[in-house]
C-alpha cells in the first residue's frame, strides 16, 4: 500500500530511515559525558539524512531536489566520521560499528543513484523557468 507521502515509498528514504533508527540505538549506548556533545550531534545528523530526502522531494525543481539529496549525503558522511569517533573511544563493538558503516555506505550509494536519476530527469524534462514560491507550493511533487 502506498504511503500518504510519496517520499516514504522511495527505497533511499526507507534505507535511510532504518539507518537512522540504528544510529539512535547506538546513541542510547553512549556514556553520559557524551549526552550533549556526540550523542546530540549524531541524532541531529541522522534526522538530517531523512529530513533532507523528504524536503528535497517536496521541492519543485530538479536543482532543489538534487541540492537536498546532496545535503543528505553530507549528513551520512558526517555520521560515518561520528562512527569513527565511537570506534576510537571504544563506545561500541567494532563489528557493530562496521555494520553501521556498511549501512551508511548503502545509504550514500542509494543517494548517489537518486541524484544521478534526478540529473538525468532534469536533462530530459523541461522545468518552467522562474517558478514563483506560490507555484512551488501548489505543485510540490514530481
Amino acid at each position: 500500500m502506498a504511503s500518504i507521502f510519496a517520499f516514504e515509498d522511495l527505497a533511499v528514504y526507507q534505507k535511510a530511515r532504518a539507518f537512522r533508527r540504528r544510529v539512535y540505538k547506538l546513541v542510547r549506548l553512549l556514556p553520559p559525558e557524551e549526552k550533549f556533545a556526540l550523542a546530540s550531534q549524531m541524532r541531529r545528523a541522522a534526522v538530517s539524512v531523512t529530513n533532507n530526502i523528504a524536503e528535497g522531494y517536496g521541492r519543485f525543481t530538479f536543482k532543489d531536489r538534487i541540492h537536498f539529496c546532496r545535503e543528505s549525503r553530507g549528513s551520512v558522511m558526517e555520521l560515518a566520521d561520528d562512527l569513527n569517533v565511537c570506534e576510537d573511544e571504544g563506545y561500541a563493538k567494532p563489528e557493530h560499528l562496521s555494520d553501521l558503516k556498511a549501512d551508511a555506505a548503502e545509504v550514500a550509494r542509494l543517494l548517489n543513484g537518486f541524484i544521478n536519476y534526478l540529473q538525468r530527469e532534469a536533462k530530459t524534462k523541461k522545468e518552467p523557468p522562474g517558478q514563483s514560491a506560490a507555484a512551488q507550493k501548489t505543485h510540490p511533487h514530481p
